[in-house]
């Protein structure tokens, strides 16, 4: 059977109510069937009530809401103020040095924290969660490989699972214990969001697979994604200064392999389309990316994000012409799977 098509973009920031409905209407008329808000601790705190407003003027609009965990925890997003309540929560190096915006996924406080704002969420009337790309530090601080988590409690929970102090250098068991700690997290957030009838998506970053790719075994989890932003250092070669895939094969590729990892689980899966920081003269790669997420058996494909990320500072140098190339290249893929709906039905009508 044909799936139908969502198609979506990524909404940041804005809260005037006015706006937020001429901007629907917009995404609307774009092709577009999804839209994904950002809920930070701040709209938490202070936007409660006009979140909900914004979640129902998207549904007035035909547009199916998400809801983004934006900073909740430390980036992607606006950080959230939960650190400065619960310094014992931060993530802590493999060097030692305290992360200043993460929060250790272990942490009790920051688990009962995320419970809190899913009950907000479900508050303010929303029924789709999407966690976005949640992931574990790992870096080179001069020449060195850092990695976290080894705050005490994480340092505590690995003693008493392997009988020994946590070593200072990405080990086997540690990689399977930072594997663990997202699991067992998302595990219990998850469940607890379809303990109120939230859905729970979640979207992962290519490079962080080898702590991540365990979640799409999670019950509670229904849609796995990425985003194989196809101008990121992944497809970069350094030496060669160019891109090592075009942007089409880039996203069929990535998009080809993970569409095959969510069907084996049972899962539904989703694509993200870049459109932030798009140079002149390269928007018409957008055609190709969606092009490529659609051939590839993605039937959830969204670009991130609004007008070419236009209210950010990594936004597309033309966002009025790249809002349209969006808009033209979602009504293709639209228009494509019109056709295979109909062809699906006047073949078994004639049979």
């Amino acid at each position: 059977m044909v799936k139908k098509l969502k198609t979506g973009v990524a909404y940041h920031g804005n809260r005037i109510l006015k706006h937020v409905e001429e901007d629907m209407k917009d995404i609307s008329a774009r092709n577009m069937n999804t839209v994904l808000h950002m809920f930070t601790h701040n709209d938490w705190d202070r936007h409660l009530g006009v979140m909900k407003n914004i979640f129902d003027i998207s549904k007035e609009n035909g547009l199916e809401v998400w809801v983004d965990n934006w900073g909740l925890g430390g980036p992607p997003g606006d950080k959230s103020h939960f650190l400065q309540y619960h310094p014992e929560s931060h993530q802590v190096l493999s060097d030692g040095t305290r992360e200043p915006v993460r929060s250790c996924f272990n942490s009790e406080a920051f688990l009962k924290f995320t419970y809190d704002w899913i009950d907000a969420v479900a508050e303010c009337g929303g029924q789709k969660i999407f966690w976005d790309e949640p992931h574990l530090v790992e870096k080179d601080v001069n020449g060195k490989k850092v990695f976290s988590c080894c705050c005490d409690t994480c340092k505590k929970l690995f003693e008493e699972k392997y009988n020994k102090p946590m070593p200072a250098e990405l080990t086997d068991e540690v990689l399977k214990f930072r594997m663990d700690s997202i699991n067992s997290y998302f595990e219990k957030v998850t469940s607890h969001a379809a303990s109120k009838g939230i859905e729970n998506i979640v979207c992962v970053m290519l490079h962080t697979l080898d702590h991540t790719n365990g979640l799409v075994n999670i019950p509670a989890l229904s849609n796995f994604g990425i985003d194989p932003y196809w101008r990121c250092d992944g497809n970069w070669d350094k030496e060669k200064k160019c891109r090592i895939q075009s942007p089409y094969d880039y996203v069929y590729d990535n998009t080809k392999n993970f569409t095959d990892v969510a069907k084996k689980a049972g899962k539904d899966s989703h694509v993200w389309i870049q459109a932030f920081g798009i140079p002149a003269g390269e928007e018409e790669d957008i055609f190709y990316a969606t092009d490529a997420a659609y051939d590839a058996g993605a039937r959830t494909i969204l670009a991130w994000s609004f007008r070419g990320a236009e209210s950010n500072t990594y936004k597309s140098e033309r966002c009025d012409y790249l809002w349209n190339i969006i808009g033209e290249a979602m009504r293709r893929i639209k228009d494509r799977n019109l056709d295979e709906i109909r062809n699906e039905f006047y073949s078994k009508k004639n049979n």
